[in-house]
């Protein structure tokens, strides 16, 4: 049973940086392909990064490439996601997300697994 649970949210000024951990409470997280997503306030939840199950391939969404870093360990059933360079519009409630496949990785409805999301807030 994959279980996860986001953690390292938080309310940072413009600028600052932030590390989210998705962890896996069903240790099955190894084996999957797992997504960060974001929403904001009125708007659609909208893919942000990803990495493949053995951390060989990872994809950005644009806005956020050269600022956030996707990374994994798998021996502690973690996914991270390092944010550097935050600015006011990466205000968001960020999930993860896991699927066994990483085809259609940016589309929501692909992922068969979602942790409940933390608060990131970039004060401008």
């Amino acid at each position: 049973q994959v279980q996860l649970v986001e953690s390292g949210g938080g309310l940072v000024q413009t600028g600052g940086s932030l590390r989210l951990s998705c962890t896996d409470s069903g240790r099955t997280i190894s084996t999957l392909t797992v997504g960060w997503f974001r929403q904001a306030p009125g708007k659609e939840r909208e893919f942000v990064a990803v990495i493949s199950s053995r951390a060989s391939v990872t994809y950005y969404r644009d806005s956020v490439k050269g600022r956030f870093t996707i990374s994994r360990d798998n021996a502690k059933n973690t996914v991270y996601l390092q944010m550097s360079g935050l600015k006011p519009e990466d205000t968001a409630v960020y999930y993860c997300a896991a699927k066994g496949t990483f085809g259609a990785y940016g589309s929501v409805p692909s992922y068969q697994y979602w942790g409940q999301g933390t608060q990131v807030t970039v004060s401008s």
